[in-house]
């Protein structure tokens, strides 16, 4: 365990002048470079058990200062042996939030100016580069001009702030009179949208039971004869209707719900429609994808995650809206000490977070330093990769496919037909082996009732010969678990 108590010639005042940040930034670099040049040499997830990192810091605060190359040994042994290497070109599970260089880079940008642009005037800079890399990211993924945007930490905030303001537009008077006594609201999303659209209900103080989880099809896409049956049957009640919330890309599956169709049907009744389009959104920036996102451009907004598959850095998500007025309506409340007569939008004004890091500056530098079609080549290769994954994984017969191969996520199973109970450990046992090995690293959803492995291609540093390597791991669990078969 570290030794916080022994002082050191560390700098002590208020701040390191200029040589000794010198040097920790050389060290730090020169420790970046090699983690990323070695990552693939690491297990993905680490060998540890719940606490043990924690035993191995100290317990209590260090009275003198440390060196920093002491400080850096100390992460490197303690820390970073105990992470989950989402960089690592083994990791498939999820979906991946690996990072280009270009974007530490920035990050390191972002800390050193260290401003909060919650204002144009607190930092005019930050705004308006904040707002030219939304609209760049608008421009890449074929949005037409009427959207503008913010960014946000992470996707659950993003759906969250477009509850708010479908909430306000629904009539509720929230803003200035709170829930009690404002009539009974309604969200409609499909069986496989995300969690973050419950808790943004929960959040917004509608409750779970507000949320209306729409049945799907086959291909696990939300029905839209279903919707309609549900926003009637509301109606009849004398309940509301506030938010459709459409997926581009499901957790599970990545399935895409057919946007068209529920943007006519909430168009019709005059709700509001959301389009969760996280992880699959950016993969509009390749053309032959396009049409995955036909009648998005008619949502009321939109969320997706550069630091998923373009690989911006955590944390960077944007939403995107057509019309700012109902965000402002919900939201917006300026004090006299934060008034300003500058001619710009003030960022703070649409969402919950007054204080709001530079995260603009990461999707920019991102842009200029790989460009749309860097990006596009990468996510057509992802998309390639995972259909290859997925022919090569139903070869044999001994595993099935449990849902479309849809963008870069590849569902399936051993399938042990009048057997669920032991079809679910079979496929436990199977990813558990796989994970265990260091190597790769899957993760698992649960599809029509029954146990399911997933595997999303989504990191900047994974290789054709890394899916070759999962898949013989896959095939060899599967066999030495059920010797004798195919």
């Amino acid at each position: 365990m570290p030794n916080h108590t022994d002082p050191t010639d560390a700098a002590t005042a208020s701040d390191w002048d200029a040589a000794t940040l010198r040097a920790a930034l050389a060290k730090a670099a020169e420790w970046t470079v090699d983690y990323r040049s070695h990552v693939e040499e690491r297990p993905v997830f680490p060998a540890i058990a719940p606490g043990d990192v924690r035993r191995a810091l100290a317990e209590a605060p260090p009275r003198a200062p440390e060196s920093f190359e002491r400080v850096l040994a100390d992460f490197d042994e303690h820390v970073v042996s105990g992470l989950t290497h989402w960089n690592h070109p083994g990791f498939l599970a999820y979906f991946s939030s690996s990072t280009r260089a270009p974007s530490i880079v920035a990050e390191l940008l972002v800390a050193a100016v260290g401003v909060n642009a919650m204002l144009w005037r607190t930092s005019p800079a930050a705004t308006e580069v904040e707002r030219t890399a939304v609209d760049w990211l608008r421009q890449a993924v074929g949005l037409p001009d009427s959207f503008s945007g913010v960014i946000f930490d992470t996707a659950s905030t993003g759906t969250f702030t477009a509850l708010l303001a479908a909430r306000e537009r629904a009539g509720a008077g929230v803003r200035d009179e709170g829930l009690v006594g404002g009539p009974a609201l309604a969200v409609y999303t499909s069986e496989q949208s995300h969690s973050s659209v419950e808790k943004a209900a929960m959040a917004a103080g509608l409750g779970r039971r507000s949320v209306r989880r729409i049945e799907t099809d086959a291909a696990f896409r939300m029905r839209p004869d279903a919707l309609e049956a549900a926003i009637a049957a509301d109606l009849e009640a004398g309940i509301r209707p506030a938010m459709v919330c459409a997926t581009v890309g499901t957790t599970s599956t990545a399935s895409v719900d057919p946007v068209s169709a529920l943007q006519s049907i909430a168009e019709r009744y005059g709700v509001w429609l959301h389009v969760d389009a996280a992880y699959a959104g950016p993969a509009a920036i390749v053309p032959e994808q396009r049409a995955h996102f036909r009648g998005w451009e008619a949502a009321d907004s939109i969320v997706l995650n550069p630091h998923k598959w373009l690989g911006t850095s955590l944390d960077c998500s944007v939403l995107l809206y057509r019309d700012v007025a109902p965000f402002r309506a919900s939201l917006a409340l300026t004090p006299t000490y934060l008034e300003s007569e500058d001619d710009e939008t003030d960022l703070m004004d649409v969402g919950l977070a007054l204080g709001r890091r530079f995260r603009g500056l990461k999707l920019w530098v991102l842009f200029r330093c790989v460009g749309t079609d860097g990006l596009a080549e990468t996510m057509r290769r992802h998309i390639a990769m995972a259909e290859a994954a997925a022919a090569r994984l139903v070869e044999g017969g001994v595993f099935e496919l449990a849902a479309p191969v849809s963008f870069s996520t590849v569902c399936f199973r051993a399938a042990r037909e009048g057997d669920a109970a032991g079809e679910e450990r079979l496929n436990r046992e199977i990813i558990a082996r796989v994970n265990a090995s260091g190597r790769s690293f899957l993760s698992h959803t649960e599809l029509d009732g029954r146990y399911t492995v997933r595997l999303s291609v989504g990191s900047v540093h994974t290789e054709e010969r890394h899916l070759d390597e999962a898949l013989e791991a896959l095939h060899r669990a599967a066999a030495d678990l059920s010797p004798g078969e195919p």
